[in-house]
């Protein structure tokens, strides 16, 4: 099993929620999050007074699926979150991590059955 966490923009949510319920992902799990990478953050101004922004706003999704939908569910997010025909910096960052074991409270199920 793998959680694939992607920290994408948050316009983008609703594309890449589409994309992964239309691969028959169940469920995942939102957390707005903030961050920089290689864009280090950027200039604004506020009652005429310039400072800058270092952690700069995202939208971080998880997902766990089974090993056998962990490409599909990749590319459905790489290619839905992507902005523009060729991207854009900032477009985020996909994350792959493999599970141990699951378990659903509720239920006491366990591994794949929990997903």
């Amino acid at each position: 099993m793998k959680m694939i966490a992607a920290v994408i923009k948050h316009f983008k949510l609703d594309d890449v929620r589409k994309a992964l319920t239309d691969i028959g992902v169940q469920g995942m799990t939102v957390i707005e999050v903030k961050g920089f990478g290689r864009q280090k953050g950027h200039m604004e101004v506020y009652r005429g007074v310039e400072y800058e922004v270092k952690f700069l706003p995202k939208i971080k999704i998880e997902v766990v699926v089974s090993d056998e939908k962990a490409e599909k569910v990749i590319n459905a997010i790489a290619e839905s979150a992507k902005t523009g025909e060729a991207g854009e910096i900032g477009d985020g960052k996909i994350f792959i991590y493999d599970l141990q074991d699951i378990i659903r409270i509720r239920t006491g199920e366990k591994g794949e059955e929990a997903i």
